[in-house]
């Protein structure tokens, strides 16, 4: 029987986490590690997902961005269903290895199944005293039309 290896190192200290060379990830008790996603030649932050090890595990071995939809409760590859696939220009994990970081290149221009660029696309108004709360558009135009590209099925991440 040949022994499989371990995709990722332990955990053993501080120091071997933070001063490495070894990729040890410390996903959280959902087995979860939060994403950054910002486009490779702007440094605009596209959107914001996790990770669990299978996620992370295909986005290092096929270059293109991969996440866990919590919504969905599964892997989701980017871009597999709209064509929007993110390739991914670098990987980064922060110092205590419970982040990721991921430079990509998005194909059709835009991250946001709601058809904008960037999953960021509103702003909220700092020392606002109305109630409630109003948004203001950052990106006042979408990539592309939500509907022609997922059809009108409901959608599991809406409310």
């Amino acid at each position: 029987m040949t022994a499989v290896s371990r995709p990722f190192a332990s955990r053993r200290s501080v120091e071997e986490v933070e001063e490495g060379k070894l990729l040890a990830p410390k996903f959280d008790a959902d087995g979860f590690l939060p994403v950054v996603t910002t486009d490779a030649a702007s440094g605009e932050v596209l959107m914001m997902g996790v990770m669990n090890e299978e996620a992370l595990l295909r986005t290092i071995e096929t270059g293109e961005a991969h996440y866990w939809s919590r919504s969905r409760n599964c892997l989701w590859h980017k871009g597999a269903t709209s064509g929007l696939i993110q390739k991914v220009a670098e990987i980064r994990i922060d110092d205590d290895q419970d982040a990721i970081w991921l430079r990509v290149e998005v194909a059709g221009g835009a991250s946001c199944h709601v058809g904008y660029r960037s999953c960021f696309y509103r702003a909220v108004p700092v020392k606002q005293s109305e109630r409630p709360i109003a948004l203001a558009f950052a990106e006042t135009s979408k990539v592309f039309d939500p509907a022609a590209v997922y059809g009108d099925a409901p959608n599991p991440t809406r409310l």
